[in-house]
């Protein structure tokens, strides 16, 4: 029996900024899992995370992380991955000040 498949976001970092960015439906990088595209399909997942890993001048590091849908779009199911939503965890800025 075929194992089912739980679905993914890609994410890496910003190359500029190190936040942690998402990829959305239309191509771009957002700093919100929620706007991310969910991704429900194996070979579209791999697909995706060729084309997200060949934009090297924008990102580093993108891979598959699992997430599930949620009532505002994709959350993450590991403690990593959510711990990355609210940006660096050295200074109170950006995201880390919002969650203060």
């Amino acid at each position: 029996m075929p194992r089912a498949y739980t679905p993914k976001v890609i994410t890496g970092n910003a190359l500029l900024e190190g936040d942690a960015v998402w990829l959305t439906e239309d191509d771009t990088w957002t700093r919100n899992i929620r706007e991310a595209e969910l991704i429900t399909n194996e070979a579209h997942a791999d697909l995706r995370l060729l084309q997200a890993q060949a934009r090297s001048s924008e990102i580093a590091g993108a891979y598959l992380a699992d997430a599930k849908p949620g009532a505002h779009g994709p959350e993450p199911m590991h403690f990593r991955e959510a711990f990355r939503t609210r940006g660096p965890s050295n200074y109170a800025h950006g995201k880390q000040a919002e969650h203060s």
